[in-house]
């Protein structure tokens, strides 16, 4: 008798769904629960369902990866996805109509995601960021998404994205206010940064580097701040000052351990770099930007497409490539090379530029711009540790306000914070 009630109360249900044609109503895909065997793997790994995430997306290896918050408070890898579409070629977005995906450090709050997208479902990553605002880079609505489709964005399976969007809700649920997206042109381990010793891209890659080498050391997401144009990595400003994007950086600190322990896995990265580059590796660079006037280019010829324009081909150089997976091993076989002695690299210039036009998401609200990237969201206590101090300009009486957005809740003091960052390392 129940089951023959349950099925009349149903019935009616169903039935209203096919005329709709659909049953997002009865399963909403922004509510469906990840996967049972990802939540066996997080009780295994010491993952709570609501504890805080972070990402990382590589686009020479076309992965996201989905990093969550063990009981010990370090970050360990529980989702990777290859990523189905991303446009453009290694290197930044610098400009709107220049087609390239983002490389960067990103914020990610509630208000950044969108359950009703047109690309089934997708979140902001946040760019232009604290960092590309000050390099004058523009653009807007640039996503993670499904519908395997891009103009800019990171482009997944509608499958992917409803998992990849799970564990940033359930996060947000458990209280994260925001979580870090790390976007890398490729795993920045020395052989790669070998391979593109000579682009011309490579000093921002080397910034990059920085903040990957912290969390490499850590397993937590660095603190993330902007200065002289150029990021800087868990540092924490002296009383009365603050990281301004444009202005000089301020005199700051960070836990001594952790500078030491940077320090001695820098000089070994740094090694290691020096003898790859007197090797040839078998795999050879991928296509990059080549700066600015590229990104131009591309960005006009794709307005005057827009237009409606009868335009020419754009030669092979300037072509972005709709790029599929391509799976590269994080190292390759090398043989002996000797190259001609090179300079080093010059120190990382100011790029001024806008930004491409990615998906227009049709039922989304035009996310927020981010400022700089918000403090790691963790909850492990820590006793105060020493810390060392670099020398610093005298304080600007002019200095204007910040031009990041401050995070709305009031902020745990600095040096806390990067004592607990620290004593999470040390275990």
């Amino acid at each position: 008798m129940k089951s023959r009630l349950a099925c009349a109360v149903l019935l009616p249900v169903f039935i209203l769904a096919g005329c709709s044609g659909s049953l997002e109503d009865i399963a909403p895909k922004a509510e469906r629960k990840l996967p049972q065997e990802v939540t066996e793997a997080m009780q295994a790994k010491g993952m709570s369902k609501n504890s805080p995430i972070m990402m990382r997306i590589f686009k020479e290896e076309g992965v996201l990866e989905v990093w969550k918050q063990k009981r010990d408070g370090r970050y360990d890898r529980i989702a990777s996805y290859d990523i189905c579409k991303w446009s453009g070629k290694l290197g930044p977005k610098y400009t709107e109509g220049d087609r390239q995906a983002p490389e960067g450090f990103y914020t990610v709050r509630p208000q950044q995601m969108n359950p009703n997208s047109s690309y089934h479902l997708s979140f902001n990553v946040g760019f232009p960021n604290a960092y590309d605002q000050a390099n004058g880079r523009t653009g807007q609505h640039l996503m993670v998404h499904g519908a395997c489709s891009s103009a800019g964005c990171y482009s997944m399976t509608d499958e992917q994205v409803e998992e990849i969007y799970a564990f940033a809700r359930d996060a947000f649920r458990g209280g994260q206010q925001a979580f870090q997206l790390q976007a890398f042109p490729f795993r920045m381990t020395p052989e790669n940064m070998a391979r593109y010793r000579d682009d011309p891209n490579y000093p921002f890659w080397q910034m990059l580097k920085e903040g990957y080498d912290h969390f490499e050391i850590t397993k937590s997401p660095p603190k993330v701040d902007v200065c002289e144009r150029r990021y800087v990595f868990n540092r924490v400003a002296a009383d009365g000052y603050s990281f301004e994007p444009t202005q000089a950086c301020p005199p700051s600190t960070q836990p001594q351990a952790l500078l030491t322990a940077y320090q001695a896995y820098k000089k070994k990265q740094d090694l290691a770099v020096s003898q790859a580059a007197w090797k040839w590796s078998k795999q050879q660079p991928k296509p990059t930007i080549a700066g600015l006037e590229e990104a131009k280019l591309v960005a006009d010829w794709s307005r005057r497409r827009a237009r409606g324009e009868r335009v020419t081909p754009e030669p092979p150089s300037l072509t972005p490539v709709m790029v599929a997976k391509q799976k590269a091993p994080e190292s390759a076989p090398v043989t002996a090379y000797a190259p001609p002695p090179r300079p080093a690299p010059a120190t990382q210039a100011t790029a001024a530029a806008e930004q491409p036009p990615a998906e227009q998401e049709a039922a989304t609200a035009a996310a927020e711009a981010n400022g700089a990237v918000t403090e790691t969201q963790m909850q492990v206590g820590a006793t105060p540790l020493t810390t060392g101090s670099t020398p610093a300009p005298a304080p600007n009486p002019n200095r204007p306000a910040a031009a990041a957005a401050q995070p709305e809740t009031a902020p745990e003091p600095e040096q806390g914070r990067m004592s607990r960052l620290w004593n999470m390392f040390r275990k």
